[in-house]
């Protein structure tokens, strides 16, 4: 198994991509900490995982320091180890332009944008001390998304945030490949998790999205949890600072695209 031995930190972790992420990497062999605000979804995701390998839960508000530095001290105290940081946890935040109030906007920055840089730099310095001590360096996996390059125009906080994390991902890579430690983002497009269950009970919302989707389908968390696998693996030893997006086509788009049975 690929990450046989590693030791991974998978924030947002309690559902979805994050969810799906834990349960590749357990099933690779590693040894997963996952994190999340949702207490009671969190301790659930523990036990329902704890049957893949070494599992556990620890709540953290990815945005709030002291928590970041108790995630990492718990990861270390039950492991022993990080070789592994997926920063996943995100929120969004719809609202027009004009009527984006400020508190909502600094919300999703604080989660999306700085809880990647937090968790980012808590965990690279000690992968970088790691390192200088004779170990092996390790991999940070950023979660982008598609709209940090194309927009939608009622969700400004969430596509400015996505736009940080690439350049975030880019000036970790440089800064931190003179020690052998990578750092990559996954840019999905739309995946069915819980942010998009209600597209499944629109048919004209649906029907948006496979427009604008060349291979005429949603993607499923699995399909990301395979790249953050890949990303995190001694497979991509060679790649560093770069933003892979999994979106069923539709960046390269500049049309909408016929739908089966619409």
């Amino acid at each position: 198994m690929a990450l046989t031995g590693k030791t991974a930190i998978v924030t947002g972790a309690a559902g979805g991509i994050g969810l799906a992420i834990a349960q590749r990497f357990l099933h690779d062999g590693a040894r997963v900490m996952i994190a999340d605000v949702d207490h009671e979804k969190g301790e659930k995701a523990e036990r329902d995982l704890a049957k893949l390998g070494k599992v556990q839960f620890v709540k953290a508000d990815v945005g709030k320091r002291l928590d970041i530095h108790n995630l990492v001290a718990a990861t270390i105290d039950a492991f022993g180890d990080i070789d592994i940081l997926v920063n996943n946890a995100g929120i969004v935040h719809g609202a027009d332009f004009l009527d984006l109030k400020e508190e909502d906007f600094d919300r999703v920055l604080q989660v999306n944008l700085k809880g990647s840089f937090l968790a980012g730099q808590a965990v690279a310095r000690y992968m970088v001390e790691k390192v200088g001590n004779g170990g092996s360096p390790g991999s940070i996996i950023n979660m982008s998304s598609i709209n940090a390059v194309v927009a939608i125009a009622n969700q400004l906080p969430y596509s400015v945030s996505k736009g940080g994390v690439n350049q975030l991902t880019r000036v970790m890579a440089l800064s931190l490949a003179p020690y052998g430690i990578r750092v990559n983002a996954i840019g999905p497009g739309s995946i069915m998790t819980d942010m998009l269950s209600s597209v499944n009970n629109d048919p004209e919302a649906k029907n948006r999205i496979l427009s604008r989707t060349p291979m005429g389908r949603v993607g499923e968390p699995s399909e990301i949890a395979a790249i953050a696998a890949f990303l995190a693996s001694d497979d991509a030893s060679y790649i560093t600072g770069q933003t892979i997006y999994a979106d069923g086509g539709r960046l390269p788009l500049n049309y909408t695209v016929p739908v089966k049975g619409a």
